[in-house]
Parts: C-alpha cells; structure tokens; sequence
C-alpha cells in the first residue's frame, strides 16, 4: 500500500480539513456544461498556490471511474516510465489501481515498467488525487511517473497507452501532471509559458517538446504533457481548452520568482 508522502505539506492530511479547502477550491459547474474531456493538464504545487487552477480544471469535466496519471520525476529513482501496481491510501480514503488496464499497459509496452521505487516519495501525482476523489466515489487510478525521455520514448508510450484504452470497457481520463516556467519573474514566466501553451492549444506535442527543449523552459511535466496529448490525439482529441493560467505570486505577492500554472481540457 502506498501511503501518502505530502500530506499536511501540499495539502491538509485531515480528511475534514481537506473536503473543507477541496470544496473552497473547487468552483460550482453546472453538469450540463462540464466536458467529456479524453484529457487534463493540471498543475501540482500546494494547494494555496496551485489548488485553485487544479480545482477550477478538475470542476469542468466528467471525472469517470478510471484515471492515469502521469507526472514527472522530481527525485531520480526508479524505472524511465515507471507504473506503479500497488493501492494508495490516501487522507480521503482507499485508492485502488485499475489491475486490468494497467496490466493491459505493461503487458503491450517495450518502454513502460512496474515499478514502485519511483513512486515512494513523489509528490506530482499525489497531489491530484483528492481533486479526483472529490468528484469520483469510485476512483481507480492508473499512477505513471515519467523521467526525461526522447521524443520517440514519448511517441511509444502514447501509443501503447492509447492502445490499452481503447480496449478498456469504459472511459478513460489521462491527467498530464505539470507546472510550468520555475523561479522567474513573472513577465518572463509568461512569456516563456505562452510560448508552450500555444503548442499544447494547437494539439502539437512535437512542437510542445522542441519549444521547451529550444527555450530552456523549466516545464517539470513537459515529457508527461508530450505523452497524454500524443495519447489523447490518438484517440480522437480535436480541441484543448485553456481552463486558467496564473502562477504562484498570485498568492505569496512575490512577482520576482514565480512558478507558473495553467489548467487545460483536452476533448
């Protein structure tokens, strides 16, 4: 079982305390407006800084029973693309994987592995969960950490994930977990954001890849982010909606180093 590394660090680790900021984060959204959505790109800070996009992001969708997440690797340990088998309990209760496709994913996959070393104490996909858990009773969650890898790693895994999901019974939601430009001052986070966004808006993971890569854009998540848009466009993805985008001095007022954050659905 996997326990939780960033409770009361990220986010309150007491279940009330955390249904109580979830519920402040999370905006009211009509059912008949929220998206069937193939995807989301949603940040993973603290709550105080990045929860308001994340739960802005998460109010707009359909969340379905079924979710794989992918976030990066902020630690070096483990598997390039590592899948973790075993459950997570989490503050809000028990999360289990959905056996059937992440096996489905192994089994078919030349570059993604079980693996459950990188999984111990990263934060990047943690931090989603609760949002999900918030609109979903009946969560299982397919936990993918990602490692920088070429584009062509990014191509392979995309495709073996789309694979599997089409042979899924039932939906299927890919969470691209990232944040954006790190520890810039604002007018230079959003000019080097911009120019990701518009790759990700334009459906063009190659572009979205060589523009981080050519701008020295201090994505955490951009490899992830390449994956679930190669992934959703695989299985019919035609628009991405930009949900927010801020960065943290919208909280701590300090404009000189920030990290940027954007929301976005793919459908």
């Amino acid at each position: 079982m996997r326990l939780p590394v960033v409770a009361d660090r990220f986010y309150p680790g007491n279940p009330a305390q955390l249904r109580s900021t979830l519920h402040e984060l999370i905006p009211d959204v009509p059912e008949e407006e929220k998206l069937e959505a193939l995807a989301v790109i949603s940040p993973h800070a603290g709550y105080v800084y990045s929860g308001g996009v994340a739960g802005e992001t998460m109010a707009g969708i359909h969340v379905p029973e079924t979710v794989v997440i992918l976030g990066p690797n902020h630690h070096g340990r483990g598997a390039a693309l590592a899948l973790g088998m075993q459950d997570w309990q989490m503050p809000l209760g028990k999360v289990a994987i959905d056996q059937g496709l992440a096996r489905s994913i192994v089994n078919r996959s030349l570059v993604i592995t079980e693996d459950e070393t990188a999984h111990d104490f990263e934060h990047s996909l943690e931090v989603q969960v609760p949002f999900l858990q918030y609109f979903q009773d009946s969560l299982q969650i397919v936990p993918i950490v990602v490692s920088h890898v070429s584009y062509a790693v990014c191509r392979e895994a995309a495709r073996d994930l789309a694979g599997a999901i089409k042979e899924h019974d039932g939906p299927v939601l890919l969470v691209a977990s990232t944040d954006m430009t790190h520890y810039e001052s604002r007018q230079e986070a959003a000019s080097k954001d911009r120019l990701a966004l518009e790759r990700i808006t334009a459906l063009d993971p190659r572009g979205l890849y060589d523009t981080v890569v050519d701008h020295r854009i201090s994505m955490c998540g951009f490899v992830p982010t390449t994956i679930v848009l190669l992934a959703a466009i695989e299985l019919g993805a035609s628009r991405v909606k930009l949900v927010r985008y801020t960065d943290s001095g919208e909280a701590s007022g300090d404009i000189s180093q920030v990290v940027g954050y954007a929301g976005m659905i793919v459908s």
